[in-house]
């Protein structure tokens, strides 16, 4: 599932191709993915101009010149690419949107659990209001340890749960909670309210440096995600836990275990995380 450093890079590689292109017709293949896409066809895009690509947690909005925006998130599967027409449409590319520049923003997904709406109030930096409610940016000053700390104090479910919650902190998802988590040697079962301030400044610290690092990385490729390059994610070359159950820890030589934690696979050493 692409997670922040993913939907990052995706903004970024779009940033630089879409931005500045008017927007000359919309061709929709299928009723729907996570919610209606048959709405983009009506929605008078054709003759606007895209003017800004920024994100706010995973989702991304592409700013077009009328203040409406056409916002996106990538589900498990979702994937961006910005090609000719010479290109033949694949099979699970459910959109696209043709630009002035003679290219076509192409939307694939797989399994159809991705979103690509279009949605008003996006005007001068603006985001949706559906995404109001969701938490600080992690890699802004607001995510810290003081924060953080506040945010858990009546929090007794486990931290790793915790620091994935949207509502507190957006955008660290399974693979960098997992990684964060080891490096600060917390164990990603312990109590959400008995982790110290200490703690948490440096879960907030580490956090960030992981995330900046996977950026650089252009994201982690798992199994699906791909940039709008068709590049793949190379932070999964440097992931120190995440998905080495039984393997030895680089620490210490311990096997890592694995466990469940809300609904999804979580991976620590027993001896550095105690």
């Amino acid at each position: 599932m692409p997670e922040l450093p993913e939907a990052e890079n995706i903004g970024r590689a779009l940033k630089r191709t879409i931005c500045g292109e008017t927007i000359t017709a919309v061709e929709v293949f299928t009723p729907s993915m996570r919610t209606p896409l048959l709405p983009l066809a009506s929605a008078g895009l054709p003759g606007r101009k895209i003017v800004d690509v920024r994100r706010r947690a995973r989702y991304l909005v592409a700013e077009l010149d009328d203040g409406r925006g056409l916002l996106m998130h990538f589900g498990m599967s979702g994937v961006i690419r910005v090609e000719g027409p010479e290109v033949p449409r694949r099979k699970h590319e459910h959109v696209f949107i043709h630009l002035s520049n003679g290219k076509i923003f192409r939307f694939e997904c797989t399994r159809r659990f991705s979103l690509l709406e279009i949605h008003p109030g996006c005007g001068n930096g603006a985001f949706p209001e559906v995404l109001a409610k969701l938490g600080v940016e992690p890699l802004t000053s607001g995510f810290n340890g003081s924060m953080l700390f506040e945010a858990l104090q009546k929090r007794r479910g486990c931290i790793k749960n915790a620091i994935m919650d949207n509502s507190i902190v957006v955008g660290i998802g399974n693979i960098y909670a997992n990684e964060t988590l080891f490096i600060c040697r917390i164990d990603p079962r312990r109590s959400a309210c008995e982790v110290t301030w200490d703690e948490c400044d440096m879960i907030a610290q580490t956090a960030k440096k992981v995330l900046e690092r996977a950026i650089a990385c252009g994201g982690t490729t798992i199994s699906d995600f791909k940039n709008v390059d068709g590049s793949e994610g190379k932070f999964v070359q440097e992931l120190q836990i995440y998905g080495k159950a039984g393997e030895k820890c680089p620490v210490c030589q311990t096997v890592i275990e694995s466990v469940r934690l809300g609904g999804r696979n979580s991976f620590y050493c027993p001896e550095c995380q105690k």
